[in-house]
């Protein structure tokens, strides 16, 4: 019998590195992928669960390191794919670099897309296989001063969801996506938030938020929010009016609110 083998994006820390391991614990052999050194670290640590771990350091903002990515898996079938890796800067979007606000957009919904494209397409051929991609709950928020990260993954939400009734009749393949809240990685650090309510306040943990998820793909199941006061704002985005989700989220995310 071939050995089971997943595909994790942004797995040098916080959720990407805690879904890894997940795969691991459950005998998967492992590609994870980061943009950054430390992803050689994380493999080295995951190795110790007892699972083969090959690392890529790529860029996945961009399509060839996309590619770079899965012709390091070099032909082999994929049995689970974890789309996690993201990329965001707070702040007035006026401000901004260009560079900025485009390798965030470039990460979260180019570079997703073209992954999930790619390995759906794989997927439906053989006519089995698991995705997991990581959304958000502020998809359903309108976000000052993190006016593209919301934005992006409100495409995530959004696009994961028609994908998955697009897929409706490949019984064998299933697409998960995890809306995760505000989340104790190192996200408001890259993102220059630890100013904000949000950056200082307490936040959920990372290996909870990447079981929950796991769970879910493994089980399944269309969707999946992390967390009973991440659910009750979701449900509220249905109801309250997009001006006053945007004022409340102004409150905790912009510069220098963790003072107030």
């Amino acid at each position: 019998m071939a050995e089971t083998f997943a595909i994790v994006t942004g797995a040098s820390s916080g959720i990407g590195y805690h879904l890894a391991a997940c795969a691991a614990r459950d005998a998967y052999d492992l590609l994870i992928v980061a943009d950054e050194p430390a992803i050689h670290t994380a493999a080295a640590d995951l190795a110790a669960l007892g699972t083969k771990v090959q690392a890529v350091e790529a860029d996945l903002s961009t399509l060839e390191g996309v590619d770079t990515l899965l012709a390091a898996a070099d032909g082999r079938r994929i049995d689970v794919l974890c789309a996690n890796a993201g990329n965001s800067k707070g702040g007035a979007f006026l401000d901004q670099p260009v560079e900025d606000w485009r390798r965030s957009i470039d990460t979260n919904v180019t570079g997703t897309v073209h992954l999930l494209q790619r390995v759906l397409t794989g997927m439906v051929r053989h006519g089995e296989g698991k995705v997991l991609v990581t959304g958000s709950i502020v998809g359903f928020i309108p976000g000052p001063f993190n006016a593209i990260y919301n934005a992006t993954k409100a495409f995530i939400d959004n696009f994961t969801e028609a994908l998955r009734n697009e897929l409706k009749e490949q019984k064998g393949v299933t697409l998960t996506t995890l809306m995760p809240g505000p989340t104790d990685t190192k996200f408001f650090a890259r993102a220059d938030m630890l100013d904000t309510r949000v950056g200082a306040m307490d936040k959920d943990d990372p290996a909870q938020v990447a079981r929950t998820g796991w769970d879910a793909m493994k089980a399944g199941r269309g969707h999946i929010t992390a967390g009973l006061l991440n659910k009750a704002q979701v449900a509220a985005a249905g109801v309250v009016p997009q001006s006053v989700l945007a004022e409340a989220h102004r409150k905790i995310a912009e510069p220098g609110s963790a003072d107030r």
